[in-house]
C-alpha cells in the first residue's frame, strides 16, 4: 500500500479574520493557527508513514517577506526528509509572488515543479508524479499544454493549481474543465485555489482539498487534507482532520420565549450542541437570535446585553468563542396597516411603517444604503448584492430592524 497526503492552500501566516480576536487571550491560541495546521499535516504523514505529500500551491500567503516562516518551514519538511517522505510542490498565485518561495534553499526531499512542466517518479514504486507551477501573480491561460502524458502502466498523479470553470469568490485561474482533465488520462488530480472541499469526479479522481484552516466565517467547518491510499493500481481517498478553530453559525429560535431565562437556556444549548460536534481543537462562533415573540422587544432594546450574554455562555464551553451576534427578532404583538393602535407606541410603529413605504422616502433609503456600499470592498459588495433586488431587500431589512429598535426603545422606556 502506498500513501500519500494531498493539501494546498496552506496560506502560512495568513490571519484569521474574525471580530472575536480582538479577545487578548484567543489571539494567543490562534495566531498560528495556519502553521498548526501544516504541523498537523506533518505530524499525520509521519503517523501514518506515508512516501508522500502533495501540496497543490499557495503554501505561502501574499509577498510578505518572512525569515520566521522560512525557518518554520524548512524545520517541517526536514522532519518529512528524516523519515524519507518526499514533498511535491507546485507554486499556485500566492507563492509566485512570495520571494521567500524562490529564495530559502529546501531540504532535498522536496521536488518543486517550475512553470514548464514536468514528472518524478516516487522512489522505486510505479507512481509518478506530474505538475505545473504558475510562473507569475496570474495565470489566465490554462495550465494542461504542459503536461506531458501519462506514463503508460503507472499510477499517474497530476498537481495544478486551478479554479477549474469558475467558483464564487475567487478570481478565475489557470481555467480549465473537469472534462479536460479527465481526457488527459492521469488517475489523481491534486488540485488546489479553492477554499473549500470538494471531489469533483472519482474516476479519474479529481479532488480539491480545501484549505487546512479556515480563516473566516466564509470558510466555516472543519478543515481537512486528502489521504491517498494506493493499492493494486486503485486509489481510496479519505480525510485527515487538520484546523486548529472551526467557524461556525449558529441560530437560536426565540419564537415563543417570554423569559429571559429560558432564553438564556435556549442560547447555552445551542452552544453546547455546537460544542460536542467540534472536530477541531477550537471554534468561533456567529450567533443569530431570530424569530417572532413576546421577548423580542427586549432583545431588540438592550442587543448589547445580549451579545455580552451570548458571549459568556460560549466561554463556559472552554472552546468556543463568539465573533458576533445577530437579532433578526420581532414581537409580533405591534398594530400593522388596517389595524388599531391601542397605544402610543403602536400608533408610532403603523405611522413608521406607512412612512418607509412612501416612494419618496423609499428612494432616499434606497440612495443612502447604496452610498455606504459603493464604500465596501467590491468582492464583499458582489456578496452583499448577489443580484438586482439585493439592494431593495437589504434596504428593507435596514429601515425594518430601525423601526424595531426605536420601538423596542420606546417600550422599555415607558415599561
Amino acid at each position: 500500500m502506498i500513501r500519500l497526503i494531498h493539501t494546498a492552500d496552506v496560506h502560512l501566516d495568513s490571519p484569521l479574520r474574525s471580530l472575536a480576536l480582538r479577545d487578548g487571550a484567543l489571539q494567543d491560541q490562534v495566531r498560528a493557527a495556519t502553521r498548526q495546521a501544516f504541523v498537523r499535516i506533518v505530524d499525520s504523514a509521519l503517523e501514518l508513514g506515508v512516501q508522500g505529500l502533495l501540496v497543490a500551491g499557495d503554501l505561502f500567503d501574499g509577498a510578505q517577506r518572512s525569515a520566521r516562516t522560512a525557518a518554520f518551514l524548512n524545520a517541517q519538511l526536514d522532519r518529512l526528509n528524516s523519515a524519507g517522505i518526499g514533498v511535491f510542490y507546485v507554486k499556485g498565485n500566492h507563492d509566485a509572488e512570495n520571494p521567500v518561495a524562490g529564495e530559502i534553499p529546501l531540504p532535498g526531499n522536496v521536488h518543486v515543479f517550475d512553470d514548464q512542466g514536468g514528472k518524478v517518479r516516487l522512489g522505486q514504486t510505479d507512481v509518478w508524479i506530474h505538475g505545473v507551477s504558475f510562473s507569475g501573480r496570474q495565470a489566465p491561460a490554462s495550465l494542461l499544454p504542459k503536461f506531458a502524458a501519462p506514463v503508460p502502466g503507472a499510477v499517474n498523479i497530476a498537481l495544478l493549481h486551478t479554479s477549474l470553470s469558475g467558483a464564487p469568490g475567487h478570481d478565475p485561474y489557470a481555467p480549465c474543465s473537469v472534462a479536460e482533465l479527465e481526457a488527459l488520462g492521469f488517475d489523481y488530480w491534486a488540485l488546489g485555489h479553492v477554499h473549500r472541499r470538494q471531489v469533483h469526479r472519482e474516476s479519474p479522481w479529481v479532488v480539491m482539498p480545501g484549505t487546512p484552516q479556515g480563516r473566516d466565517i466564509k470558510e466555516p467547518g472543519p478543515r481537512s487534507a486528502t489521504l491517498l491510499s494506493i493499492g493494486d493500481g486503485r486509489i481510496s481517498v479519505s480525510e485527515i482532520p487538520t484546523s486548529e478553530v472551526e467557524f461556525h453559525r449558529v441560530s437560536v429560535d426565540v419564537t415563543g420565549i417570554g423569559d429571559p431565562d429560558a432564553l438564556r437556556l435556549a442560547v447555552r444549548k445551542a452552544l453546547q450542541r455546537c460544542d460536542r460536534a467540534l472536530v477541531s481543537p477550537r471554534g468561533i462562533v456567529r450567533v443569530r437570535l431570530a424569530g417572532t415573540g413576546p421577548l423580542g422587544w427586549q432583545i431588540v432594546r438592550d442587543a448589547e446585553v445580549w451579545t455580552e450574554t451570548v458571549k459568556e455562555l460560549a466561554l463556559e464551553t472552554g472552546r468556543l468563542w463568539v465573533e458576533k451576534v445577530d437579532t433578526d427578532v420581532t414581537t409580533g404583538d405591534a398594530a400593522g396597516p388596517g389595524e388599531t393602535a391601542c397605544d402610543a407606541t403602536s400608533e408610532l410603529a403603523v405611522l413608521m411603517e406607512a412612512i418607509a413605504a412612501e416612494p419618496g422616502i423609499r428612494q432616499d433609503i434606497l440612495a443612502d444604503v447604496d452610498t455606504v456600499l459603493l464604500l465596501v470592498p467590491a468582492e464583499h459588495r458582489a456578496a452583499l448584492l448577489p443580484d438586482e433586488g439585493a439592494l431593495e431587500q437589504h434596504a428593507d431589512d435596514l429601515a425594518r430592524r430601525g423601526r424595531e429598535r426605536v420601538l423596542a426603545l420606546m417600550r422599555g422606556a415607558s415599561s
